[in-house]
């Protein structure tokens, strides 16, 4: 995988000394895959310290398109790229929509109408045909390490298809957070 300044890592290093939760997105330009990389962001890195777990987001598009979109989401843990998708074809995630589009993630606030408005406007306004990854390739989320311990993976089979961030948070063994800006009753 390459960082944000293009420096190549190798993908074990991510994992070998400490569980890491890692989590593939479809591409950068996807309004699904922005949204729950927002939810991502909301994950406080004390949280994350506390449970020794790190928190990774591996697109698949240029290096040059993590800053821009760290940006654009708030997300300030680790994010890589695999341009050449070779670890998504590894780990057997998918290309093309599934059939099920009842399933929903939770972490997306758009229709499907606005949501892809926007991503097509975030396209537009962006540099001619690059589309910051492979359109129709899926994404997924894996629990590893340390080591060559795989705890948990989950692959996507559709843009809808995210595992709440919350299960993932639980399965690692992170304290969970309240993504909903409602606030909490407790019936005493």
């Amino acid at each position: 995988v390459l960082d944000a300044d293009g420096r190549s890592v190798p993908f074990e290093a991510l994992y070998g000394e400490q569980k890491a939760i890692v989590v593939f997105v479809r591409n950068f330009l996807c309004y699904t895959c922005k949204e729950y990389v927002e939810d991502l962001a909301k994950v406080p890195k004390v949280f994350l310290q506390e449970a020794n777990v790190r928190l990774i987001v591996i697109g698949q598009s240029s290096y040059h398109h993590i800053k821009p979109f760290c940006s654009l989401t708030g997300y300030t843990h680790e994010m890589y790229v695999d341009p050449q998708r070779e670890i998504y074809k590894t780990l057997g995630m998918k290309r093309g929509e599934g059939n099920n589009i009842s399933v929903r993630s939770p972490h997306v606030k758009s229709n499907t109408l606005l949501g892809s408005m926007k991503s097509m406007w975030r396209a537009m306004t962006g540099p001619a045909f690059d589309f910051q990854g492979d359109p129709a390739q899926q994404g997924g989320a894996l629990i590893l390490g340390p080591g060559n311990e795989v705890h948990f993976l989950h692959l996507d089979k559709n843009r809808l298809d995210h595992v709440p961030i919350n299960t993932v948070l639980q399965l690692a063994g992170v304290k969970t957070i309240n993504f909903t800006n409602k606030p909490q009753i407790i019936d005493v």
